[in-house]
């Protein structure tokens, strides 16, 4: 029998905490194959990227597999990383976007994945790779959303916005965050633990001067009521945090796939996001299952559902699909089930078509989480859009 009444703690991470600043530079680099395939002649579809990126103080290595215009050269993909750390707000002695050596170690797709991937005659387009990918949705939020992470998701947010508006000027680019929700009846209604860690660029600032800069993000970030005078903080609980981001931490692509994701609240396969075009079903499957979720959350159908999608690389229908409403449903799961694959194509080609993906969407999604985002005029996060709700409420009617 699942507990109504508990505490569960969820973390984010900044743009400039080192995995975050290498999951933003391998998705500029997949935005990039896709923003220039056009004037090249290329078509989005037949664009592969898989790229990894890491940081150290004052170097970045990025390695991969790509196909796309031979336009992008190693230099050229060096300079979109560099623009990425800029932009980030890298300035400092140990890690300064203008200083750093940047390495590109990047090749061409292997013709033996190619060929299970490529549409070939009567084959459609195959999974890059075999794997399990979930989706989650839930009512606690009106983002459809598990609040402990869509909370350190938004404090982490406010911070970042104020540093880049000038509203201060005394935080650096790296910061973490953890909230600790109470839960009663499977509600969530206050907050009893706050982490904050902060970046600061003068050394001579206390954690209780750190708390007082941070404190009003965090009360704007938090419904009304949730933190109360039992709440505890711990604001910058080691002290000084001024070597920050890669120069105090070793940086690597994918290595925040619960942050990326659900904060811990439900499954994950284990395949990352960033630096992967839209055939790697790790990415574009997730995306697929988490679409689906909230609409079934969206029709009113269960106040929770978790689903898992899983492919066989080469091979371009799902191997299957399950649905799990946690005691929540107002219909059989085994009906939810088969009205999702009649709603919509869940082969590679499909979910790719459907959502929208070989278009330069990915750099967005690098920090502050691939869930629980407005879906965006040019296509971006298309996958937190609620339309297929009506039609998975007519399918199981």
């Amino acid at each position: 029998m699942s507990r109504s009444s508990f505490l569960f703690t969820s973390e984010s991470v900044s743009e400039g905490h080192p995995d975050k600043l290498c999951d933003r530079i391998s998705d500029e680099i997949v935005d990039a194959y896709f923003d220039q395939a056009p004037r090249f002649g290329w078509n989005a579809k037949d664009v592969r990227v898989a790229c990894e990126t890491l940081a150290t103080t004052n170097r970045v290595v990025i390695a991969g597999e790509t196909r796309g215009p031979s336009a992008l050269t190693r230099d050229y993909l060096a300079h979109v990383a560099r623009l990425a750390i800029k932009d980030i707000g890298y300035e400092q002695s140990g890690f300064h976007w203008e200083k750093a050596d940047i390495d590109v170690h990047v090749h061409a797709q292997s013709a033996d994945i190619a060929q299970g991937v490529d549409a070939a005659g009567n084959k459609d387009e195959g999974a890059g790779d075999q794997g399990i990918m979930f989706g989650y949705a839930c009512s606690e939020t009106p983002e459809l959303m598990p609040a402990p992470i869509y909370y350190a998701h938004r404090i982490l947010k406010l911070m970042a916005d104020a540093r880049h508006s000038g509203k201060t000027e005394a935080l650096g680019p790296d910061s973490k965050s953890q909230v600790t929700v109470r839960y009663e009846d499977g509600k969530p209604v206050e907050v009893t633990e706050i982490v904050i860690s902060t970046q600061h660029l003068d050394e001579n600032l206390s954690s209780s001067d750190i708390k007082s800069i941070v404190e009003p993000y965090v009360m704007e970030a938090l419904p009304a009521g949730w933190i109360t005078p039992n709440t505890t903080w711990h604001v910058n609980p080691t002290g000084k945090f001024v070597t920050g981001g890669p120069d105090g931490d070793c940086g690597l692509t994918g290595r925040k796939i619960i942050v990326d994701t659900y904060g811990g609240a439900a499954p994950h396969g284990g395949g990352a996001f960033s630096g992967k075009d839209p055939s790697k079903v790790d990415r574009s499957a997730a995306y697929a299952a988490r679409y689906l979720a909230k609409n079934v959350i969206a029709a009113s159908l269960a106040d929770r559902c978790t689903i898992q999608l899983a492919y066989a690389i080469g091979v371009s229908r799902p191997l299957s699909l399950y649905v799990d409403m946690h005691g929540t449903g107002r219909v059989n799961e085994a009906k939810i089930e088969k009205a999702l694959g009649e709603v919509m194509d869940l082969s590679p080609r499909g979910i790719r078509e459907h959502l929208g993906l070989s278009r330069p969407i990915y750099a967005r999604t690098a920090a502050y989480g691939h869930f629980g985002r407005a879906p965006e005029p040019d296509g971006g996060f298309s996958w937190e859009r609620t339309d297929l709700a009506d039609s998975i409420r007519s399918a199981v009617s």
